[in-house]
């Protein structure tokens, strides 16, 4: 089953993972997330592939991770499965949507998951436009380093956010504290 980013389903952990029902909350409340779509884990559905696609019109995608057990209260499963940017509409986006799925089984993503006492590996896949961004970041509401609940951390490169999370360069850290 694929799912558009606006709709109501989307924010459905069980079917979007949790990044997809993230980003469908934040376009909820009015924020400006790029245009996309879920597909939920186990589908299998070809044909509603390219139909979504047809509909976000021209361009590249990238093709976002989306474990259903990610994000959560305990744990973010940040840079831990794969995701892949600029990439086209042709046979190559199927073959990403399946690498993309796989990572879920990486050495290091299983080794994450068992630490952390979590047993479910289901995996949604998340397709949305490319932008281009001047920046990219991620936002902690919990400082990950020191796990105080008071310190907002907002770490953010030039460009994609690719080298962010894949640890290719060291990213400006704004850390923002109240009592």
């Amino acid at each position: 089953m694929i799912i558009d980013l606006s709709s109501p389903q989307a924010e459905n952990v069980e079917l979007s993972g949790g990044k997809g029902a993230s980003l469908a909350r934040m376009l909820r409340f009015g924020l400006p997330v790029p245009h996309g779509f879920v597909i939920t884990p186990g589908s299998t559905e070809p044909r509603e592939l390219w139909i979504a696609c047809a509909r976000l019109g021209d361009g590249t995608v990238a093709v976002r991770s989306s474990a259903v057990c990610e994000d959560g209260t305990s744990n973010s499963f940040a840079g831990q499965h794969d995701t892949f940017l600029n990439v086209g509409y042709g046979e190559e986006l199927s073959a990403y949507v399946e690498r993309c799925r796989a990572s879920v089984n990486s050495d290091h993503a299983r080794a994450y998951r068992e630490a952390a006492g979590i047993t479910d590996s289901r995996m949604a896949v998340v397709v949305q436009r490319m932008v281009d961004a001047e920046r990219a970041g991620t936002l902690f509401t919990v400082n990950p380093v020191t796990g105080n609940r008071n310190e907002l951390v907002i770490e953010y490169v030039d460009g994609l956010g690719d080298k962010l999370v894949g640890g290719k360069v060291t990213p400006t850290t704004l850390v923002f504290r109240w009592d």
